[in-house]
């Protein structure tokens, strides 16, 4: 596993430029059923990933925060708000709360999540691949792709089993 996740950004950057060519013909014309092409293909993945095996998102990305976020967890720790922000979180360039560094200071060495009961929105949805509206977020998963062998795995199998060739109206 540990290999295949050290390969990943150099396959994402790899397959860029046909990725980029997808989304953008996925983003134009979406196939009707694509959440449920989407849920499927996540379900199957995550049939035969095990997180616990990676936790890459965990090590080299952070979440972002909600209020919502923020309260639930510092309740958790029987923090103020202003205790747990000052702690774990800062404001990124866009003004949104993220961790003050990677790896994540509630992944343990083990790869479990000492907050897996109450952690952000975003951690729970990661790696976002049975989004309602896909492909509304593409740009997202490009970058995930660099960082998460299972988001990888479903772009590659959604290309496989979402044709988007459009055919030829010319007449022979």
């Amino acid at each position: 596993m540990q290999e295949f996740i050290n390969q990943l950004p150099k396959l994402a950057k790899d397959k860029y430029n046909e990725n980029k060519k997808f989304f953008t013909k996925l983003k134009k014309k979406p196939p009707k059923k694509l959440d449920q092409i989407m849920q499927k293909l996540h379900d199957d993945e995550f049939a035969v990933t095990d997180c616990l095996q990676c936790g890459n998102c965990c090590k080299t990305t952070g979440p972002l925060f909600t209020d919502k976020d923020i309260e639930r967890i510092a309740k958790h720790f029987k923090m103020k708000l202003s205790q747990f922000e000052s702690q774990y979180l800062r404001r990124d360039e866009d003004n949104y709360m993220v961790l003050k560094e990677t790896p994540c200071a509630f992944l343990g060495e083990d790869n479990y999540c000492s907050i897996y009961e109450v952690r952000p929105k975003a951690c729970r949805e990661y790696p976002h691949t049975n989004h309602k509206k896909f492909q509304q977020i593409s740009d997202l998963t490009m970058k995930n792709i660099e960082i998460c062998p299972a988001a990888y795995n479903i772009v590659e199998k959604m290309k496989a089993a979402i044709p988007l060739e459009h055919k030829s109206n010319r007449r022979v």
